[in-house]
């Protein structure tokens, strides 16, 4: 399958050797040695190793022209509309990372390139799942519009349930409960980024759990708030200061003890 960006693929016993030992990397932050594994010869190995680099500058803030020489590669070698509308994909997710992160304002670009991945992937296939979750971010962070974000996430959400994508419902469950939260909706808040938190656990997506840990510190009182924090700290740490964004939540506010 060409799609796999964010897929989980590799997770789970009997998949191929390849596709484990590059999962492990990758939940392991190492997303440069897991591209170094996969040759861009065909349209799926070149779209996978794109999604990698892609992922590495949204959690590291680096790695911005590695990531545009494997996507141009991607783009050459898709043919199928799938396999475009993947590599459009990829584009509107490295531009978004880009202008989240302050390196350069490409929203128009992002908001494009999803257009693009929108009208090349078919509605209920695997990869649209991904996509509707990604237009929920622009929508949220970029456009901020919580209203639209929440829908988006929520058809990303069902997509995921739909092709048994965990990894992706990771994701959705904690971006739709960082939505409850700024409504006010404690219960609903904890019981997303809870569901977010064990889904990454069993998976071993250890890049993942720290924000998943502050996510659910943010829903929670003391002293649980507390410990959520410091054991997210703790996988910070150990990853060398990756997500570089997670930082700023890890941060406790001015005048707190």
């Amino acid at each position: 399958m060409a799609y796999t960006a964010m897929s989980g693929n590799g997770t789970t016993a009997g998949d191929d050797p390849l596709q484990t030992a590059v999962w492990r990397l990758r939940s392991r932050a190492c997303w440069a040695d897991a591209a170094a594994l996969l040759q861009p010869v065909t349209a799926p190995a070149a779209l996978q190793r794109a999604s990698l680099l892609v992922e590495r500058c949204l959690y590291t803030e680096q790695g911005w022209e590695e990531a545009e020489d494997a996507l141009r590669t991607a783009e050459a070698l898709a043919h199928s509309d799938d396999e475009r509308g993947a590599a459009a994909c990829e584009r509107g997710q490295l531009a978004y990372a880009a202008t989240l992160h302050g390196v350069r304002d490409r929203a128009d670009e992002a908001r494009a390139a999803l257009g693009r991945a929108a009208a090349l992937i078919a509605p209920g296939a695997r990869g649209r799942a991904l996509l509707d979750f990604r237009r929920g971010l622009l929508a949220e962070n970029l456009a901020r519009s919580p209203q639209a974000a929440r829908a988006a996430y929520r058809r990303a959400h069902a997509g995921a349930t739909a092709h048994a994508d965990p990894l992706l419902l990771s994701f959705t469950w904690r971006h739709l409960a960082g939505l409850a939260l700024r409504d006010g909706e404690l219960a609903e808040a904890r019981h997303g980024f809870a569901e977010s938190l064990r889904i990454r656990e069993e998976l071993g997506y250890l890049v993942g759990t720290a924000p998943a840990l502050a996510s659910l510190a943010d829903a929670e009182s003391e002293p649980e708030a507390s410990r959520l924090r410091e054991e997210a700290g703790r996988l910070f740490r150990l990853l060398g200061g990756v997500p570089t964004w997670l930082s700023r939540q890890l941060t406790p506010p001015a005048g707190a003890a």
